[in-house]
């Protein structure tokens, strides 16, 4: 039997990011098919047949036909025990995107071969070298007319200032598609006859092996190629990827599912293992004793008949034991974790007992926040705060009905705590919502109507900007809203703060001018741990 410490080593813990439409739930599907997780793979566009994508399982996903929450999916593929995050690519759900990018091991970059590099893929992949986490590249949708791949491989350093190298390349593209060469394993895999491998000879593609088997055309272009890879590419170096400074790229269709399965057995054979997390006094080994664990996601009502709340909890230390107690180190309660889940995102399975490295679903009656964090130690343990984003849209929400504001506070509370919107409440106790994007609101008044039957109103508040004031002796709640100026008014938080809202960069400027002797903080630097523990 295999013990807890070669366990661990056998899991995988992965985001997979992109910008919108590069094809990145279509990819997930098809490792997922792989891993024999599902049966059939439905894509987000086959909405006749009622097929969607198993990642996309919330009702709004469907009709829109794109992500607009982030899913955990779990398999085991060839001995290994796999975690995918799915995210929204959205850049309005680029907050979700980043709790994601907090709890994984490796990312998985998608990128559309017609498109390139584009402007999402960049934001993500900043967070993920910030972290220095790991990245590979899938260069996707090569059945398609595409960019070189040589300015496919020169777009993706330029834009990202990562050195990559080849691992599989593509033989044509769009019509001229004619399969991928894996230079590290010298085989060749065929698009129109896709369960033939060629093994190729000592002379890789510069041998005869592939006379008759490619248009000459390709063949000639592949070995032009060749020559410039091996003479001018990075080669590979597995201690750098690991690193984070070198990203492997393979090429392929997850839509076709061609080059899907290359990809996977290279990337789960070097994909890291879960490895140290930092705390705020110092960093936790997954082979430590005790248990540990953190919570990066919060979502309401995954099973619509229950009404439930789930608490995403990635394992850094020790062993879970369903019905264990912990401590909850924010607020110093013992909790015991009596309901727990194996996750395929909305879809569920008890699970008694895991590991470091596991990611399972803990049902929240409302105790949890995102970046919560659990453990059997007795001192207490804080893993490291989770990002937060500045709003830069705020509108005032009401219920039509005011017979049903019940459900509106119920459903404005839980969609808070999950952090899909930040809410803040004035004076008159009136609800403002602040987001990063239009669309975050959309999904907000969607799933208030649909999950909690409350219709609302939204009245866009002329803000942009919210500030968080540090604590000062002796500054009382009334003489803040004397300072006050033009175009600026004062609205409480979750955790009871006040947050001054602005329009705009000018009029925080003129509050700064005039009082400052007041020290205003970005939403970063007031999530800190010593609030958490007090």
């Amino acid at each position: 039997m295999a013990t807890r410490s070669e366990e661990i080593q056998k899991r995988r813990i992965f985001g997979i990011i992109s910008h919108p439409d590069a094809g990145k739930t279509t990819l997930t599907e098809k490792l997922l098919l792989h891993g024999g997780a599902i049966r059939e793979a439905g894509t987000v566009k086959a909405r006749r047949n009622a097929k969607f994508a198993k990642s996309d399982w919330m009702e709004i996903e469907k009709q829109r036909g794109i992500s607009v929450t982030s899913s955990v999916m779990q398999f085991e593929y060839e001995g290994k025990m796999v975690s995918i995050m799915d995210t929204p690519g959205h850049n309005d759900f680029g907050e979700d995107t980043y709790r994601i990018l907090t709890s994984v091991d490796s990312a998985v970059m998608v990128i559309d071969a017609a498109k390139g590099v584009e402007a999402q893929t960049v934001k993500l992949f900043k967070v993920c070298s910030m972290r220095k986490i790991p990245v590979f590249t899938f260069i996707n949708k090569l059945d398609r007319q595409s960019k070189d791949p040589l300015e496919c491989m020169s777009d993706l350093e330029d834009a990202l200032g990562l050195p990559s190298t080849a691992v599989t390349w593509p033989i044509g593209n769009g019509l001229t598609f004619e399969g991928i060469y894996d230079r590290l394993e010298n085989k060749v895999y065929l698009y129109r006859k896709k369960d033939t491998v060629i093994e190729l000879g000592a002379n890789g593609v510069f041998g005869d092996t592939l006379e008759g088997v490619i248009s000459q055309a390709n063949l000639d272009i592949l070995r032009e190629e060749m020559e410039l890879l091996d003479g001018a590419g990075n080669p590979f170096d597995l201690d750098a990827i690991k690193a984070g400074k070198l990203s492997p790229v393979f090429f392929g269709s997850a839509l076709a599912d061609f080059g899907v399965t290359c990809f996977l057995e290279h990337f789960l054979q070097w994909a890291p293992a879960p490895g140290p997390r930092k705390t705020t006094t110092g960093e936790v080994n997954p082979t430590d004793e005790f248990f540990s664990g953190f919570i990066f996601k919060i979502q309401a009502n995954m099973n619509p008949a229950h009404r439930d709340r789930l608490a995403f909890f990635r394992i850094c230390s020790g062993t879970f034991e369903r019905g264990m107690s912990v401590t909850l180190s924010r607020t110093g309660k013992s909790m015991k974790l009596s309901q727990s889940t194996q996750l395929m995102a909305n879809e569920r399975e008890t699970v008694e007992t895991a590991i470091a490295g596991d990611i399972i679903g803990i049902y929240d009656s409302g105790n949890y926040q995102i970046g919560d964090t659990l453990t059997d130690r007795k001192e207490k343990l804080f893993f490291e705060p989770l990002p937060t984003f500045p709003p830069e849209l705020f509108c005032r929400v009401r219920p039509v009905n005011s017979l049903k504001a019940k459900q509106f506070q119920k459903g404005v509370q839980q969609l808070a705590q999950e952090g899909a919107i930040q809410v803040y409440h004035n004076e008159f106790n009136d609800v403002i919502l602040g987001a990063v994007g239009q669309l975050q609101f959309e999904v907000f008044e969607y799933r208030l109507h649909n999950e909690y039957n409350s219709e609302i109103r939204m009245e866009p508040l002329d803000f942009s900007v919210a500030k968080w004031i540090a604590p000062m002796q002796d500054l009382k709640e009334e003489d803040i809203k004397e300072m006050l100026v033009a175009r600026s008014a004062m609205a409480y938080d979750h955790y009871e703060r006040p947050v001054l809202l602005f329009a705009n960069q000018y009029t925080l400027n003129n509050f700064m001018q005039k009082h400052p002797e007041v020290k205003l903080l970005d939403a970063t630097e007031v999530d800190d741990s010593a609030y958490q523990e007090n």
